[in-house]
């Protein structure tokens, strides 16, 4: 029995062998194994593998952002790529565009391409095609590839056989933002715990937008729409850049990995849910393909459904297991305003160490990458007549041998800000008496510090902070190049925004687009109430959903707080802000509130007429805003097949200094919106009180009544309301001579009575 057992096993692993191999023939474009047939049966052909799916990313989605140029004797570039844990590579190809300098000689130049540390191809210089655009198609061996992934391009280059600079200018080449990267994959079966969560409905290393299907029985309801909002928002803080969508499907399991939501009254076809006894997650194989999975969101009544969702959003990373019950759940404590963790802290000074990775801090060599911290101040940070954000910033280098044009150069995204002088070590000689001899650290660097102010028209929403260190070459012909230069940023240097006070006109869509002000205000969202329609479509709640996405991606933290509710209780409201959804035929609050909104449709043509020039006259007296980017007066056709969105926001009619925004859109039209809002080039775009999104096109608009939402200190206040209005300056002026004269001439006849008695 024993042997028969043996025998067994081998035959299994025989066959597993074949299969792997008939899979790698077919991955490498060969028939598929055929295994050999026992006495009397028929052969038994494997079954190929799926087809996979091919994916193409550029190199402006795989990180690199900047034009590749590689310099010097020895210039590389570093392309990061990763791999979902839930996919397969069979195939790879880096299509490389680039091209090199005609004075590079072919016998002693070329361009290497190594993948993790492991040599690909080596890129010949052709003498006849120096100078041109030029491609290559590179294959990659995905037994190369892991998770996470380095494409290193070198450029090897010489052009003189005898002495020579090592940065001479001849010595160059770049690579083509057009290079792409193609990758095969076929899915791959995990397991099915929570413990890997979030993955695999969202995988930080798939740097495509994140599309993650919601699953409801018939008709959801309010309670089960805000505990699918609070998960939203989850969602939409872990991928960040990305941007999320959520597909909803009701009643339906889609071929993907979802999230279902649900309660022991709702069915879904060809879903058996597991016994219910409280708020439950578990992640189960999709009963129609193994390779997907489905996160189960469960409880046995609304309030328990929340309970889990809200568990899933905080608690995430100490579930394990197929199944876990939650039991004595107790939310955090309210956020305070302005404590997102995305944003800078608005009551303390804030270290560059907590806004990026410190291994990130340190470069090295003549050709250093560049130390990125990302900022995102409060979007009302009042600014004026301020000298900027303090940035008391403290680095350390390899000290200079004498003095020379090194520096450290600080820039706000593509804007310059300071350029500061990297000094030598002994900058009046050997001299033991030299007073400016710099002092060494322990590891042979010299610390150095400096206090800047950030300009406030150079930091935005969302900014970065760039300082790249130029060292400048002592090499020259016949002499090397030692590279052994090295470079820090101390991870406690500080920028500090907290005398800053909180003020802003409004309205104004950028800071919601950018920051999702005033919702982000609080990051829970405890002050926001979002309003759908009375009988919301499957869009209006795909809408909803990813907005939650975007204001989570804005704050860090899930919307724990937030309140749904319709038109007919928007009164119990007043004093939150409101995100109001649907179109214009849904929606009743778009009709109702239509006199206080920034654009009206006129009966007779399917116009908005915005503005006029009474408001400009208006805008004279009172110091209203006014801002020459952005028209303030226009006449704007709406497509009247629904393809046209259209974000605006306006002063609450419930209550001063609250905001609404209203989100109208139809399904025909929110990809568009929902693009726009996740797309950095279109982002931009959504400005002032009114925003059109038209496909890829967007044009914002200035209209309609202005409020403050606030406060600033007496002085300061009375000081912003004379500057900004030239009539109600000259008001004050001539009432205070007004006021002096009259106080003179009391007094002149005061003393002109005492002199007469």
């Amino acid at each position: 029995m024993t042997s028969a057992l043996h025998r067994k096993q081998a035959g299994a692993i025989a066959l597993a062998l074949l299969a792997w191999a008939g899979g790698s023939a077919l991955a490498q474009g060969k028939p598929a194994a055929t295994a050999p047939a026992a006495p009397g049966q028929p052969a038994i052909t494997q079954p190929a593998p799926p087809a996979g799916t091919t994916r193409e990313l550029t190199l402006t989605q795989l990180g690199v952002d900047y034009a590749i140029n590689l310099r010097g004797i020895s210039g590389t570039v570093g392309i990061p790529f990763s791999v979902r844990a839930d996919e397969l590579v069979t195939s790879a190809a880096l299509k490389l565009n680039y091209a090199y300098s005609p004075a590079l000689i072919p016998e002693l130049s070329h361009i290497k391409v190594s993948v993790n540390d492991v040599l690909v191809t080596t890129l010949p210089v052709v003498r006849g095609e120096a100078g041109k655009p030029q491609s290559a198609e590179i294959p990659i061996d995905r037994r190369l590839i892991t998770d996470f992934n380095r494409i290193n391009i070198e450029l090897v280059g010489h052009y003189t056989r005898e002495c020579e600079d090592p940065v001479h200018s001849s010595l160059w080449a770049t690579v083509d933002a057009s290079s792409t990267l193609r990758l095969n994959v076929v899915p791959l079966k995990v397991a099915a715990d929570l413990g890997t969560l979030p993955q695999p409905f969202f995988d930080r290393r798939d740097v495509r937008r994140a599309s993650i299907p919601f699953v409801f029985g018939n008709a959801a309801g309010t309670p089960t729409l805000e505990a699918a909002g609070i998960v939203s928002s989850w969602f939409g803080g872990l991928a960040g850049y990305r941007g999320t969508v959520f597909p909803v499907s009701n009643g339906e399991l889609p071929a993907a990995h979802a999230v279902v939501f649900a309660t022991p009254e709702t069915t879904i076809d060809g879903l058996s849910l597991p016994p219910i006894q409280g708020p439950t997650l578990s992640v189960v194989d999709h009963p129609r393909d193994a390779t997907h999975k489905l996160l189960l969101v469960l409880g046995r009544n609304p309030a328990e459904l929340r309970t889990a969702a809200a568990a899933l959003a905080v608690n995430s990373r100490v579930f394990t297991g197929g199944t876990a019950t939650v039991s004595n759940f107790q939310e955090p404590p309210a956020r305070r305003p302005y404590d997102s963790p995305r944003w800078l802290a608005n009551d303390r000074p804030v270290r560059l160490g907590e806004l990026a990775p410190v291994a990130d801090f340190s470069v090295a060599g003549y050709a250093p990458d560049v130390v990125k911290v990302n900022l995102q101040p409060a979007p009302d940070l009042f600014t004026w007549r301020s000298r900027g954000y303090p940035l008391d910033l403290r680095f350390n280098y390899t000290p200079r041998v004498r003095a020379d044009q090194s520096t450290l150069n600080l820039s706000l995204n593509e804007s310059f800000v300071a350029s500061l002088p990297l000094r030598a070590a002994n900058p009046a000689g050997e001299h033991w008496w030299n007073q400016f001899l710099l002092p060494l650290l322990t590891d042979g660097t010299v610390s150095q510090s400096k206090s800047l102010s950030l300009s406030p028209l150079l930091v935005g929403s969302r900014s970065q902070l760039r300082m790249h260190y130029y060292f400048e070459p002592q090499a020259s012909d016949c002499k090397p190049l030692l590279d052994n230069v090295r470079g820090n940023i101390d991870p406690a240097s500080t920028i500090d925004v907290s005398r800053l006070p909180h003020y802003i006109a409004m309205p104004e869509l950028a800071a919601y687009a950018n920051s999702g002000f005033p919702f982000s205000r609080l990051a829970d969202l405890a002050d926001t109430v979002v309003v759908l329609p009375d009988q919301p479509e499957t869009s209006d709640v795909e809408t909803y959903l990813a907005l939650l996405g975007h204001l989570g991606n804005a704050t860090g933290y899930p919307a724990l707080r937030l309140t749904l509710g319709r038109a007919a209780n928007v009164s119990q409201w007043a004093q939150k802000d409101l995100l109001v959804l649907g179109s214009l035929q849904s929606q009743p609050l778009f009709t109702q509130w239509a006199d206080r909104m920034p654009l009206k449709r006129t009966p007779e043509a399917k116009q908005f007429h915005l503005g006029s020039w009474i408001d400009d006259t208006l805008d004279l007296i009172t110091g209203t805003r006014q801002r020459e980017d952005l028209p303030a007066t226009t006449r704007m056709t709406v497509a009247e097949d629904g393809t046209d969105a259209v974000l605006a926001g306006f002063e609450s009619p419930l209550q001063k200094e609250r905001s609404v925004v209203a989100v109208v859109a139809t399904a025909a039209s929110q990809p568009a919106l929902l693009n726009a809002l996740m797309s950095p080039s279109l982002v931009r775009d959504i400005q002032g009180s009114t925003a059109f999104v038209r496909g890829t096109q967007v044009s914002s608009l200035l209209a309609g009544g202005t409020y403050y939402v606030g406060r600033l200190p007496p002085v300061m206040w009375l000081q912003w309301t004379l500057s900004r209005s030239p009539l109600l300056l000259a008001a004050a002026v001539v009432a205070l001579a007004f006021i002096g004269a009259v106080a003179a001439y009391l007094s002149l006849q005061l003393r002109a009575r005492r002199r007469l008695r």
